[in-house]
């Protein structure tokens, strides 16, 4: 096969106030037509800067050296006039959100005619059709109608088909696809993810896959590129990388990453510490001060990336001087390169569910939505049943996690809960006492001391004009706590949530995502809650970080006997976490039980087409699964096509 794309020694680094930035530090690899690199790594590793140089698409002030030639021609050196003749047209890309990446105030066609006539001489007709074509390509129903749809009138995952409709318009050579799938739920990931094969298979284009979800290059990727302070780490065939890791970093990748298809209830290997400022590193391998097995000669020098034991015969490269030593368990000396964690236990873990006592009890809770029409006069024209008929309790010391696609009514059922929102036909009981009974403002106040929630984005949830101390401090002024109690309490809980009690001075906007999630997660246990309800409190985090704070949770919960109503679209996550699970859809719950029952045997048809399309992080079971689509019309859940 021909080479689509060669890059040599690329770096680029950047101006700052603190020195100059060096995002990307000597990457090189070659891409060939058809195959599809997988770049991994966490935040500010240099993947995105990386796809930004290959298009030409960096700041003016950013400075690029070394060689990016496609299709036989150098790219390095072009203006922008020159690049964009081949941007969009022989080079692609998909952005992570497609809202932003599709232009407001022009349709979705206006957008597909320019893509495809700003490179192509033809007809305003023929540009039409081959639209129409397209979005018919990508599943989009009634395209002629959909044509003349702006943005805004397209669900996440329906933008998504959008801007991957006008990335094959022109047939490009390479794609470039930059966490396409990140915002979305996992079926529609599942479907955009099988469009970007077909997308490779229709037009023969090689792709760049950067991604932070180990599952996605499982199943797309021929290679795989591990990237960690701005340089390729470690780089190999996909099942190469897969079973014979090297790197101690990619080993922890995978150790952090909860497993859809792993029962044991094993704690998560986090990568402790964070990734380093690409501001005068030193002479030194970058990983030195989060490595497990870090010596003194790590400090001496950087790593080259050199060739390391192959399994199957084909190139592994690895950049670490101790890489021989691990063998293709991931084991040095006979003993793992991360100490698992262990599990705790209490007396709590071994009481049986029905002998703890009910913490939150939810009975027949609806939620009726009325449909309004008129821009003056407004008149009910109908309702929507977001919430129906749901019940569930939540014991002592157990996560209860409801699952589902986005509308399928989750949020609306925290909300009602969190709401004290008094039912009609039913009823909200926390720790014992009905919100129907609240009739004083020091009754409602006792119940909020019961249940308190952690929000999905850290910083957004998080006051950034208040120090950490007031930020957990807060709920417990609320309720009256003593001053010299708030302070001992404060400090206690960033020891609780693995802080340094000795930061409780310092704004949100200095620590990491990890590390505010951790102060939310204070704040919520400040009051002595009985239930934390948790709503997507990892998504927003590297799996690295994501795994600590999944630790963390887990540890809480036995040491003091905590309940979580957890609510999430990663079902990986929900497998690790959870000890009953709920599957709503549209308001109801379809399927509720224990959490290995429903997962290792599900009954209901959406569920089974939810578990189908969660990828598992290893090539061999991910790239052999059945794959299943549910169909609302049939309510049957329906092998895949492609």
């Amino acid at each position: 096969m021909s080479t689509v794309l060669s890059v040599r020694d690329l770096t680029v680094s950047f101006p700052s106030e603190a020195g100059r930035v060096d995002a990307v530090r000597g990457v090189s690899f070659d891409l060939e037509a058809g195959k599809t690199l997988g770049i991994v790594g966490e935040s500010g590793s240099g993947k995105s800067v990386t796809s930004l140089a290959i298009m030409g698409l960096l700041d003016e002030n950013a400075r690029v050296s070394g060689s990016i030639i496609y299709d036989g021609q150098e790219l390095l050196g072009k203006s922008d006039k020159q690049m964009s003749v081949i941007r969009g047209n022989g080079i692609a890309m998909i952005f992570q959100d497609p809202l932003t990446s599709l232009t407001p105030v022009f349709t979705v066609g206006d957008q597909l005619i320019e893509a495809l006539t700003v490179h192509r001489s033809m007809s305003k007709q023929e540009a039409w059709d081959r639209s129409i074509e397209l979005l018919r390509v990508v599943g989009i129903t009634q395209p002629e109608k959909r044509m003349k749809g702006f943005p805004h009138e397209f669900s996440g995952g329906m933008r998504q088909r959008v801007v991957i409709a006008i990335a094959m318009a022109n047939n490009p050579k390479l794609i470039i696809a930059d966490e396409p799938t990140t915002a979305l739920d996992v079926t529609i990931q599942a479907q955009i993810l099988d469009l970007i094969e077909k997308a490779q298979a229709e037009t023969g284009a090689a792709t760049i896959m950067i991604t932070h979800d180990m599952g996605v290059v499982a199943r797309l990727a021929d290679d795989v590129m591990v990237m960690y302070a701005g340089k390729p780490i470690e780089h190999a065939e996909v099942g190469e990388l897969f079973h014979n890791t090297r790197m101690p970093y990619s080993i922890g990748l995978l150790g952090a990453i909860p497993r859809v298809d792993k029962a044991e209830k094993e704690p998560l290997i986090p990568i402790k510490g964070n990734p380093p400022l690409l501001i005068n590193l030193p002479d030194a391998c970058p990983f030195a001060d989060r490595c497990p097995i870090v010596m003194d000669a790590c400090r001496q020098r950087e790593p080259d990336l050199v060739d390391v034991p192959s399994l199957t015969g084909v190139p592994h490269q690895a950049a670490c001087i101790r890489a021989h030593e691990i063998d293709e368990n991931g084991m040095i000396g006979g003993l793992p390169v991360y100490p698992v964690p262990e599990i705790p236990e209490s007396d709590l873990t071994r009481t049986p569910r029905e002998q703890r006592p009910i913490t939150l009890d939810v009975r027949n809770m609806n939620k009726v939505f009325p449909l309004m029409k008129g821009a003056f006069f407004k008149r009910k024209v109908g309702e929507v049943h977001a919430v129906k008929n749901v019940s569930f309790d939540v014991r002592e010391g157990e996560t209860m996690a409801i699952v589902g696609e986005s509308g399928s009514g989750k949020t609306t059922t925290l909300l009602q809960i969190m709401d004290l929102v008094k039912q009609h036909d039913g009823d909200i009981i926390i720790n014992g006492t009905s919100v129907n009974d609240i009739t004083s403002h020091a009754i409602e106040r006792k119940v909020r001391r019961d249940i308190q929630i952690v929000f999905q984005d850290p910083m957004g949830a998080l006051d950034p004009r208040m120090t950490v101390a007031d930020v957990i401090a807060e709920p417990l002024r609320a309720i009256g706590t003593p001053k010299d109690e708030v302070h001992r309490r404060v400090t206690e809980l960033m020891d609780v949530v693995g802080l340094n009690p000795a930061h409780i001075d310092r704004f949100p906007g200095a620590f990491s995502g990890g590390q505010r999630q951790r102060i939310g997660i204070a704040r919520a246990l400040s009051t002595n809650p009985k239930v934390i309800v948790l709503d997507e409190p990892v998504s927003a985090l590297d799996v690295s970080i994501q795994a600590g704070v999944i630790n963390l949770l887990d540890e809480l919960k036995v040491k003091l006997g905590v309940s979580y109503l957890f609510v999430a679209h990663d079902l990986s996550v929900v497998r690790h976490i959870a000890d009953r699970v709920a599957v709503m859809y549209l308001g109801d719950f379809v399927e509720h039980g224990d959490v290995d029952d429903i997962f290792e045997n599900p009954q209901h048809p959406y569920t089974k087409a939810l578990l189908s399309a969660i990828p598992v992080p290893d090539p061999d079971i991910e790239r052999t699964r059945e794959r299943l689509t549910f169909n609302p019309d049939t309510m049957q859940a329906e092998a895949t096509t492609v």
